[in-house]
């Protein structure tokens, strides 16, 4: 028999407000009803938020690990800690994400995701992978390994884009020899395409978007701005974002790679509407700061965590984020000052519409999947309802 569920006594956080004491009821995973007072529904399980906040799920569609895994350690194991890490703050979707790497490297993280897929019932739904890399511009390679650094090759992915029908997005950078056709060829598989880790000038990022290039990933990082070259002056990607009003943009809001005026920046120039909170995340997110592992455990890049974020070693860049969901939203709305309503939306409808699920997840919608949040005025999570399921309750949390 399907669990019937009714949420109530919280404050239920809408597209476009907020409902002060409402319910929300759920059957065979779905959002059946949303409304103000108490409603009525018959044999279903109570759910008392006692005031608290009820709110779509966390969509996070750039994460590569957390709790001491890595997707590019290959196993299924790896890939449902993460998400069962991840789904106690928040996350209730995500698109594990690769690094730049071997074919052979790639190839097994892709089939670890096809079998943890079948047997992910404890964790944030995954929605699709996202391949990051390798066809990146050496100058902007960040943390990605330099060895692993390539131009396109056809007969490369094409294999993996014929083999993998569950790849969603793949970011590169639009002005290397081939990404033309690269990006249309991703684009004709219906997959998102999106600018990283690129030393594009403008003309070259109008190119790209022009050709498919729509989101730029993690905004600000590992991308070019206004640079000169033979003395004159040629904007980046930083501005062709803001100048193309449709490309959306990514931002790792753990407030270390982005500072609140630049946080701040981008919502006032990009709104919530075409702005996504993403974490980033590496393995160590979740986890004590020491030394950790950037990519997989055989041969990734050892990095140092410390002041709330993981850097190579020699300490000239920072080497992907360790901040979970919950840490974003606070910090949005502590440091850069942002409502509640539109950090929400850039966690959770901006990131399904981007991603394309928006009419299955990202709000409090009736007929949308029963990705649902309990958390307080501190973004403490209470509890983590994933397509109807609660796969996490706090400790110490009542809801009866």
């Amino acid at each position: 028999m399907t669990t019937r569920y009714k949420i109530f006594n919280g404050q239920i956080i809408l597209p476009a407000s907020i409902i002060l004491n409402g319910s929300v009821l759920i059957e065979a995973g779905k959002i059946i009803a949303v409304g103000e007072g108490n409603l009525e529904f018959q044999d279903a399980v109570l759910i008392d938020a006692k005031g608290q906040y009820i709110s779509p799920g966390f969509i996070d569609i750039h994460i590569h690990g957390g709790g001491g895994y890595d997707f590019m350690d290959g196993t299924t194991e790896a890939f449902l800690k993460i998400a069962e890490l991840h789904a106690q703050h928040g996350t209730t979707a995500m698109l594990p994400t690769t690094l730049s790497c071997e074919k052979e490297d790639l190839l097994l993280t892709l089939d670890a995701y096809e079998q943890a897929n079948q047997i992910n019932t404890k964790g944030a739904a995954f929605i699709g992978m996202h391949i990051e890399g390798p066809y990146f511009a050496i100058s902007q390679r960040g943390a990605q390994d330099p060895k692993y650094i390539r131009n396109p090759d056809p007969i490369e992915y094409n294999e993996i884009l014929e083999k993998y029908t569950f790849i969603k997005r793949w970011s590169a950078a639009p002005e290397l020899p081939g990404a033309i056709a690269f990006g249309k060829k991703v684009r004709s598989k219906n997959i998102l395409l999106a600018i990283a880790h690129s030393d594009a000038i403008y003309e070259e990022a109008l190119e790209g978007f022009a050709n498919g290039y729509s989101l730029a990933t993690h905004f600000y990082s590992a991308m070019s701005g206004v640079t000169r070259r033979n003395a004159f002056r040629y904007a980046g990607i930083i501005e062709a974002a803001y100048l193309i009003d449709e490309m959306d943009v990514e931002i790792i809001a753990d407030g270390v790679h982005l500072p609140a005026p630049l946080l701040q920046l981008v919502h006032k120039i990009k709104g919530p509407g075409r702005t996504a909170l993403i974490t980033d995340a590496m393995r160590a997110a979740g986890m004590p700061e020491e030394e950790s592992v950037l990519g997989s455990l055989k041969n990734g890049i050892k990095v140092i965590v410390e002041d709330g974020v993981a850097k190579l070693p020699d300490k000239t860049s920072f080497a992907g984020s360790v901040a979970t969901a919950d840490r974003l939203v606070r910090t949005m709305i502590n440091i850069a000052g942002i409502s509640l309503l539109d950090t929400i939306q850039m966690i959770s409808e901006t990131p399904a519409r981007i991603m394309g699920i928006q009419n299955q997840k990202g709000s409090l919608q009736i007929g949308r999947d029963a990705d649902i949040l309990i958390f307080d005025k501190n973004i403490q999570i209470g509890m983590t309802m994933v397509n109807g399921d609660i796969v996490y309750q706090a400790i110490g949390a009542d809801f009866n």
